[in-house]
């Protein structure tokens, strides 16, 4: 039998295992991981993995995960997919190891320091966690929000440390079938905001597939498993199809000579539903369900001229779609993806996209940056993934301390493609698409962009939000008494401008601080009132004023005087507010008040228990949302807002999702009591060909066959095809799903499809 010792080095602590079937597990996973790092005896390394495994083991002794496992399996999974789905070096999966080894055990970062050096310290200092609870001000809106931020901090340092955390995050998505429903939503949100995207626009496209189907699998877990059978059902004939279009290609590609391999890409079911719903459409007609990919061996020199030789093979025997020709070896993406991209007619009469790559491009595409900094000395050009990680450092750099603003600036640069703009000179300048003049004068300095007031674009004068295009050339037009101004931030993309732009606002806003504050603190007195911290911070929210900055600012320019504080005291007199400032300070709160208080200003606690939705809206503080109307049926959740209210969500709902991966913690799963009788306002979208009694057979069927009530009914007729929208309530999405049957039997309907969102033309 197998002994564990094998693993270590004499002179290492060994942890026992009572259990001898995990034993046997962890030899098999470590063994496992060897060969995918093909790591030999003699290997450097092989040593040092050994005893970040002892290390791992002796932090994690006695510890296990949700689903009953021994809780050292996750770091030796992160590591395999950090060696094998990604590709990064033995330090990076040595950290993978690691990288829980601090927060939940008594080693610290010097220990780690001294045991493998100072490389490998740095990586664990960004991957451990911190303890969100002390380290914020209590203002700060959302802790997950500045965890992030300081996550990404690291890739001034070391860009591994996201990478081995997206691998941290795969493995727990994979694993999340054990936790609370809960916990699964807002971890599956938090995926779909942040994670996948990252993923995706760091290369890693496998991974921010699979990271969006579980999602996805949790957020919606009957469209998950219907799409998913129905790709089971389809993959014998999906698998004939594909020998039929692929053989007189590679008989053409033998004869030229060529080595290479031909897959077919199957579409993430992520990718699937998100078509269905842009398209409302069903399943069947989902044509691009896969793709054709050649990947050629061929010198780094000729990729491009033989990928374009590939390209003539496939059209000389198939008729290509001239609008769906993609030439990323041109102009690689901003996550460096390189391809050559054609949408081609089958024998069949169906459309077949054909992705076209070297082996080169093909590891690039799958594993992302790793990849990139293998290829990267091999040429001279800055890869378009640099210059993305150069402007999410230059946005890391804000002087904004705000979380929340820096993840809506993050998100924005994580899904910005890029233009290409000349200066005067003919310098090429690369910039976030929908970029503005006004963004083209930050990005010079700073000073050119604080002091625009117009552009020329192609020797054309130009207002400062013009949006500029590919191969625009552009000259920016100063002057000395310009000052940046509030209205500016509606005309920036880029985050270097907000960033920069803010900062100069309030540094202009600063000069006007003790001038404010004396005038303030007289207009105070003179009223008899006490100018302290407390009675400034309730005049603030009285007039939704966030900073002193900004209060002290209105004063002295006059926005804000006499008036304003007499109609504070006023407004507040019968709550209390001016008598509160005239009086003194009021005893300590009794421990039952000076709990409910602190809890006011905390973010609230997760829930264990799902809220019960009766139906019954009017008479609780829950309300139903705008943006996806839930309705009984409905997969739901509820957001507690900050007035305490909940707002019942539907769990695909984007904006839910957002709030998810912001706010975490004021998420609560909710269900449906199913005493409740109450009706609920939803939607449905008709088109079809147009004909007569239309509108009398849709009525005839809402009121009088399932006795629902409309409550709006808009109807289009243009050029022979109708469109209807009818707004009714019905009771729950059973009801609804009926009612869709029996309308698309109405011969010349087309489509039937539920509004999500409501809009107050339709309400």
């Amino acid at each position: 039998m197998l002994l564990l010792k094998e693993i270590f080095t004499p002179g290492d602590t060994m942890y026992k295992f009572d259990n001898t079937i995990e034993r046997r597990e962890i030899l098999s996973r470590y063994r496992y991981l060897l060969r995918t790092m093909n790591l030999n005896e003699g290997h450097d390394h092989k040593h040092l993995l050994r005893r970040s495994l002892n290390i791992a083991l002796d932090a994690h002794k006695g510890a296990r995960r949700r689903s009953g496992e021994p809780y050292i399996y996750h770091p030796m999974e992160v590591a395999q997919i950090v060696a094998g789905e990604i590709g990064l070096d033995e330090t990076s999966v040595i950290c993978a190891v690691l990288h829980d080894v601090v927060e939940d055990s008594e080693y610290t970062l010097e220990d780690i320091r001294g045991l493998f050096g100072g490389q490998i310290a740095r990586i664990i200092d960004g991957l451990t966690k911190i303890n969100e609870i002390g380290i914020f001000d209590q203002k700060e809106p959302s802790a997950q929000a500045a965890n992030f931020r300081r996550l990404l901090l690291t890739l001034s340092d070391d860009v591994r440390v996201i990478l081995i955390k997206l691998a941290d995050r795969l493995h727990n998505m994979r694993t999340l079938s054990s936790m609370k429903a809960e916990k699964q939503l807002k971890i599956a949100a938090e995926t779909t905001y942040l994670y996948a995207p990252l993923a995706h626009r760091l290369g890693l496209y496998n991974m921010k597939s699979e990271l969006e189907d579980l999602a996805l699998k949790y957020t919606e877990p009957e469209v998950y498993e219907n799409i998913s059978r129905k790709l089971i059902e389809s993959v014998s004939e999906r698998k004939q199809f594909v020998r039929e279009f692929i053989t007189p290609v590679k008989k053409e590609l033998d004869e030229k000579g060529f080595k290479y391999r031909i897959l077919d890409r199957e579409k993430s079911i992520a990718s699937i539903w998100n078509k269905m719903n842009q398209k409302e459409i069903p399943f069947e007609e989902v044509y691009d369900l896969f793709a054709v990919r050649i990947i050629i061996d061929t010198p780094m020199a000729f990729e491009k001229v033989d990928c374009w030789r590939v390209y003539s093979i496939i059209t000389d025997h198939y008729s290509p779609r001239q609008d769906r020709l993609r030439d990323w070896m041109s102009t690689p993406k901003a996550n460096g993806y390189e391809a050559l991209h054609t949408t081609v007619m089958s024998h069949q009469g169906r459309w077949v996209e054909v992705q076209i790559r070297s082996e080169r491009m093909n590891e690039v595409a799958e594993k992302g940056y790793a990849a990139h900094w293998k290829y990267k000395e091999k040429s001279n050009n800055t890869n378009s993934l640099d210059r993305w990680l150069n402007r999410i450092k230059q946005l890391l750099d804000s002087p904004d301390p705000d979380a929340i603003n820096f993840l809506d600036e993050f998100k924005l640069n994580l899904f910005s493609d890029e233009i290409f703009v000349f200066t005067p000179k003919g310098d090429l300048k690369t910039l976030p698409a929908k970029s503005t003049a006004l963004d083209f004068g930050y990005s010079i300095h700073s000073e050119i962009g604080n002091q625009c007031i117009g552009a020329k674009v192609n020797h054309r004068l130009v207002p400062l939000n013009y949006e500029l295009k590919n191969g625009d050339q552009v000259e920016i037009i100063t002057s000395k008494k310009q000052v940046p101004k509030e209205e500016w931030l509606d005309n920036v993309v880029t985050a270097r401008a907000k960033s920069l732009i803010k900062e100069a606002i309030k540094e202009a806003k600063r000069e006007h601080y003790d001038s404010g504050r004396k005038k303030l603190e007289g207009i105070f007195k003179a009223l008899n009132l006490d100018f302290n911290k407390t009675n400034l911070s309730k005049f603030q929210r009285t007039y939704k004023i966030y900073s002193r900055i900004d209060l002290y600012y209105k004063v002295s320019i006059g926005e804000i005087g006499v008036k304003e504080v007499k109609n504070c005291c006023q407004q507040h007199e019968k709550s209390g507010l001016l008598n509160y400032i005239r009086k003194p300070r009021m005893p300590r709160l009794n421990s039952q008040r000076k709990a409910q208080a602190s809890n006011n200003n905390q973010e609230p606690k997760e829930k264990t228990d799902a809220l019960v939705l009766n139906g019954d809206f009017s008479t609780t503080k829950n309300e139903i949302a705008a943006c996806c109307n839930p309705i009984p049926g409905d997969e739901a959740i509820g957001f507690i807002s900050p007035n305490n209210k909940i707002i019942i969500h539907r769990t695909n709902c984007p904006e839910a999702i957002q709030l998810g991966s912001r706010f975490g913690n004021r998420i609560i799963k909710a269900r449906w009591s199913n005493e409740g009788i109450a009706t609920f306002l939803t939607g449905l979208k008709i088109s079809g060909f147009e004909k007569m009694n239309l509108i009398h057979e849709l009525s005839r069927i809402i009121t009088q066959q399932h006795q629902l009530s409309i409550q709006n009914f808009r109807y289009e007729s243009k050029s022979g095809i109708s469109d209807v929208d009818i707004m009714l309530y019905v009771q729950d999405t059973k009801q609804l799903h009926h009612l869709i049957l029996d309308l698309k039997k109405i011969k010349d309907i087309k489509k039937v499809s539920r509004i999500n969102k409501i809009s107050a033309s339709l309400a």
